[in-house]
């Protein structure tokens, strides 16, 4: 017995000149979701009739015009649903549902009752052309399935008329496994399958060409939709629409690039539920194009709510790395991606300025509010992270914003608790960390109180400042150009005490309202060993929030000296 390989290398298709890597998508597809058919059959559990209903408002409030909401035929779930939007005159006027039938009478008939009182609908019917599917599985040779799917065509076009629906339903037919299907073969049988419609509308007349099992690249779906239209004489009456699965990982490049290529409809899923790997994630390749200038005509601008209602539906979590959608694919973990983000958006005016667009950050591809996510989860904290990580979190969730040259030990110290844990560290822990480590710091100085005094100098400041060291109390009037000046003095007249310069110091004010509190950092630098320390205050009074800033820096000194 002959042995074969195992796999081969899919065979080249037969185009010359082909055209399509040079064309640039310039619009959006029609979108048609095929959440509640194809998604749905393929879920551990199938939704129930409300999850469904729900899911299909969700639809509506993303954008879709084109539906398909069940295979009527096969079970009465599905055609009680179509029943349910149909009479209940849930669809809007704008809006086409879409039903699907295998190429047999009964089906057929079954599907088109299911439709009765419909303004407008898509009867979509397929049937699989390749020779695995039509010698191994129906044991028919090419023409017999050719007139499977012609007999079909006539099937549908005389139940619509006996229904009086003709002219209210559009047909759509997906010659199943296009892309293991042979090219002339399925041109000629689509051909003929329009000619047993007759002439049509454009958008009445849907010639689906699915990627049913990935087993080509994605530049060979391309191929082949570009041979199909070069091929097919009806371009002018027909919808060319895609339907592509993703067992390879490729579904979203090999639609962008049949899109290219002239597709003008595309097929898939939100999150690209379906069978196996499943359907073309819509959402993806919508945002792609939305990340490219281009109005995808459908609106993820909430997607944590739709994440929600998908996830409720499914049964099924959406991965955290998921594009867009998951919880961390706008999160920054590494310290040089961080500090980049951060520095991107601080420059963000410049950067639109240079590049002459609005939106240009470091590993950000897009604006994380275009689908409701705020800056504030766009870094997080571990043992990767770097100072400006961390510093971003402070900024941006606490309104805490340290002078650069404090950042360098903030990070240094913040990198302890990493190590030590070994995990991440969420917000409120780092916020509690930095006021433990650089604000409340106890120690050999603890602060009582400061007061200005009368001063017949007008170019210097007087204070009466209280505190205790190593226990003991102390009042001391120290003298400056300024109040932070006169306390240094104070301070380090006591005896005993550590040896110090002022190294610098910075204010900011915390809030907007009469409630609001000032933010204090001094650095100051240990003579022993030249190192500089910062610590932090917070008070009402920015005099008051200066000295604790002051007195938390001698105390993070004086403890390792």
């Amino acid at each position: 017995m002959k042995t074969y390989p195992k796999y081969k290398y899919p065979e080249a298709i037969a185009i010359r000149n082909r055209q399509w890597p040079d064309r640039v998508i310039t619009q959006a597809p029609i979108w048609m979701s095929v959440d509640l058919r194809d998604g749905n059959q393929a879920l551990p559990v199938p939704m129930n009739p409300v999850k469904k209903l729900d899911y299909f408002n969700m639809l509506l409030r993303i954008g879709f015009k084109e539906i398909e909401v069940g295979f009527p035929s096969a079970s009465q779930d599905d055609f009680d649903f179509v029943r349910k939007l149909i009479e209940e005159k849930l669809v809007p006027d704008d809006v086409r549902i879409s039903v699907l039938t295998q190429a047999r009478q009964h089906l057929i008939d079954r599907t088109v009752e299911s439709l009765a009182g419909v303004k407008s609908a898509i009867l979509h019917l397929y049937l699989a052309t390749s020779d695995l599917h039509g010698r191994f599985v129906f044991g028919k040779n090419r023409e017999e399935v050719a007139a499977m799917a012609i007999d079909g065509t006539k099937m549908v076009i005389a139940a619509l008329e006996k229904a009086g629906l003709r002219d209210r339903v559009a047909y759509e037919f997906s010659p199943e496994e296009f892309t293991d299907s042979d090219l002339d073969y399925v041109v000629d049988l689509c051909k003929r399958i329009k000619e047993t419609w007759g002439p049509s509308k454009k958008t009445d007349f849907i010639l689906n060409l699915p990627a049913t099992v990935e087993r080509r690249p994605p530049f060979q779906y391309a191929d082949m939709i570009e041979y199909f239209r070069a091929h097919y004489p009806y371009l002018d009456e027909t919808t060319i629409s895609i339907h592509a699965h993703n067992d390879q990982g490729c579904a979203v490049a090999a639609s962008e690039m049949a899109l290219q290529a002239g597709a003008e409809r595309v097929e898939g899923t939100i999150f690209g539920h379906g069978e196996r790997t499943g359907n073309l994630d819509i959402s993806t390749l919508a945002l792609n194009l939305h990340s490219w200038g281009l109005d995808c005509k459908l609106d993820f601008s909430d997607m944590n709510k739709i994440v929600e209602v998908v996830e409720q539906a499914s049964g099924i979590e959406v991965h955290p790395r998921h594009p867009y959608a998951g919880q961390l694919v706008f999160t920054a973990f590494s310290g040089s991606h961080q500090d980049a983000i951060r520095k991107g958006l601080d420059e963000r005016e410049e950067a639109a300025k240079f590049f002459k667009q609005g939106w240009k950050v470091p590993y950000l591809h897009i604006d994380p509010a275009d689908v409701g996510r705020s800056y504030e989860k766009l870094i997080r904290i571990n043992s990767q992270s770097g100072k400006g990580g961390i510093v971003f979190v402070l900024e941006h969730e606490f309104d805490i914003c340290p002078p650069r040259r404090m950042h360098a030990e903030i990070g240094a110290e913040v990198q302890k608790l990493a190590d030590a844990r070994g995990g991440e560290i969420n917000s409120r822990d780092l916020y509690e960390y930095f006021i433990g480590t650089f604000v409340d710091v106890p120690g050999d100085y603890e602060f009582i109180s400061m007061k200005r005094l009368e001063s017949e100098y007008p170019d210097q400041i007087f204070v009466r400042l209280r505190f205790k060291f190593k226990g003991t109390e102390n009042e001391i009037v120290g003298h400056g150009n300024g109040p932070i000046s006169a306390a240094v003095h104070g301070v380090k007249s006591v005896d005993g005490g550590l040896a110090f310069e002022l190294e610098d110091f910075s204010e900011q004010t915390l809030g907007r309202d009469a409630e609001a509190h000032a933010m204090a950092y001094i650095g100051i630098v240990r003579q022993s060993d030249g190192r500089i320390f910062y610590g932090a205050g917070r008070h009402s009074n920015i005099d008051q929030a200066a000295v604790r800033a002051l007195f938390a820096a001698l105390n993070r000194a004086a403890k390792t000296e």
